[in-house]
């Protein structure tokens, strides 16, 4: 029995989180051949999670060059992987999510007349320019995979509705599969700043970098943060600062130099995991953590006019509230004060699984393909 060779392409860190899982998976069936690709599009932050979950790559496209755009990055993924597929000659190629590594990696699939899997299937907003450019790049995936792993029932609805007729497999995410090799009590953590937090005070986490956020909307964020580090001195703001020069010509200048507002350098997915796991309140324009921080009963608000998780909405463990100072401010500050509102936050189920999605993605890869004769 010849194994079923399968290709996973990711290129960036949040998508190694949460394919890493997978393809450890993977590499445990008898009857798979599990191959990596990496387009390397997030260079500095991927090799870190490559490290902390001992999965290598097979293929390393290495397309990261500075000041890329979305132009770069897509003729550089088209164009390297034409030579990878021919060479490692895949059943079934694996793509996960919204980036344009994936829409990029499945369009080469289908130029080679591979079946592509989409891992993280059916999310939307159905607006084409909100988020730029991961909605169009996901729906366009959609049209070209041969199988869907949808995290929910919601996101399998989706692609129904939509017309899609191949196998929809609804499987939680992988993600959450992710902390059985992140978390542990007693965690030390890497980076020498959060080992230096004091953890008897209410940590905030924050994130905010989404592209459509760029300019006023990260400005805006950034008032919101400064007045509640003045109106909550007990508090203590953690922000890794993304290291697109957008970003960061933004944030420094507003929050810099405020005693209790900690900005740093991304940190890696182990001190991200175990810090959300001690965090009281999450700030985010994320898309991945809002799958992840309820599984720590860790409140999330959005700072996005919309989300396309909006089973997490609905379940009660994150709120969308845009990128208003007020609204941002106001919200933050009711779950600081009113306990009853907090509670009912963090104690909500999260809807994103149980952390089995990738055995689940496994199975149904083999029901569907088994091994080749």
């Amino acid at each position: 029995m010849k194994k079923l060779k399968v290709m996973s392409v990711f290129g960036t860190r949040p998508e190694a989180t949460k394919m890493c899982p997978l393809v450890r998976e993977l590499a445990s069936r008898e009857e798979i051949e599990s191959i990596v690709c990496l387009s390397g599009q997030h260079r500095e932050m991927l090799d870190a999670v490559m490290a902390i979950f001992n999965v290598q790559a097979d293929y390393d496209l290495n397309i990261m060059k500075p000041g890329q755009t979305l132009f770069d990055v897509t003729t550089g993924v088209l164009s390297g992987l034409e030579g990878v597929l021919g060479e490692a000659e895949p059943d079934l190629v694996l793509v996960h999510g919204d980036t344009t590594t994936s829409f990029a990696a499945a369009l080469a699939a289908f130029y080679r007349q591979i079946p592509v899997g989409h891992v993280e299937a059916g999310l939307r907003t159905y607006d084409k320019y909100s988020p730029f450019p991961e909605e169009m790049n996901r729906t366009l995936t959609s049209r070209i995979a041969s199988i869907h792993f949808a995290p929910t029932e919601r996101n399998r609805d989706n692609l129904l509705r939509e017309g899609v007729s191949v196998p929809i497999f609804v499987t939680g995410n992988t993600g959450l599969d992710a902390f059985r090799y992140t978390v542990s009590d007693g965690y030390v953590f890497r980076k020498p700043a959060l080992r230096a937090l004091d953890f008897s005070r209410r940590i905030v986490l924050m994130t905010a970098h989404r592209r459509e956020n760029l300019g006023e909307g990260i400005a805006s964020i950034c008032r919101a943060v400064k007045r509640l580090a003045a109106a909550f001195p007990d508090l203590q703001i953690v922000y890794p600062v993304h290291l697109n020069p957008a970003v960061r010509e933004t944030v420094f200048p507003m929050l810099g130099g405020i005693g209790n507002v900690l900005l740093c350098d991304p940190v890696d997915v182990t001190d991200m995991h175990n810090l959300m796991k001690r965090s009281y309140l999450c700030l985010t324009d994320s898309g991945g953590l809002q799958e992840e921080a309820p599984a720590f009963g860790l409140p999330v608000l959005v700072l996005r006019t919309e989300t396309e998780r909006p089973e997490a909405a609905d379940a009660g463990t994150v709120r969308v509230v845009g990128t208003s100072e007020t609204r941002i401010f106001d919200e933050a500050s009711r779950l600081l004060t009113d306990q009853a509102a907090y509670n009912q936050m963090a104690s909500a189920v999260n809807p994103y699984g149980d952390g089995n999605a990738s055995r689940r993605i496994a199975d149904a890869i083999l029901s569907l393909y088994g091994g080749k004769e």
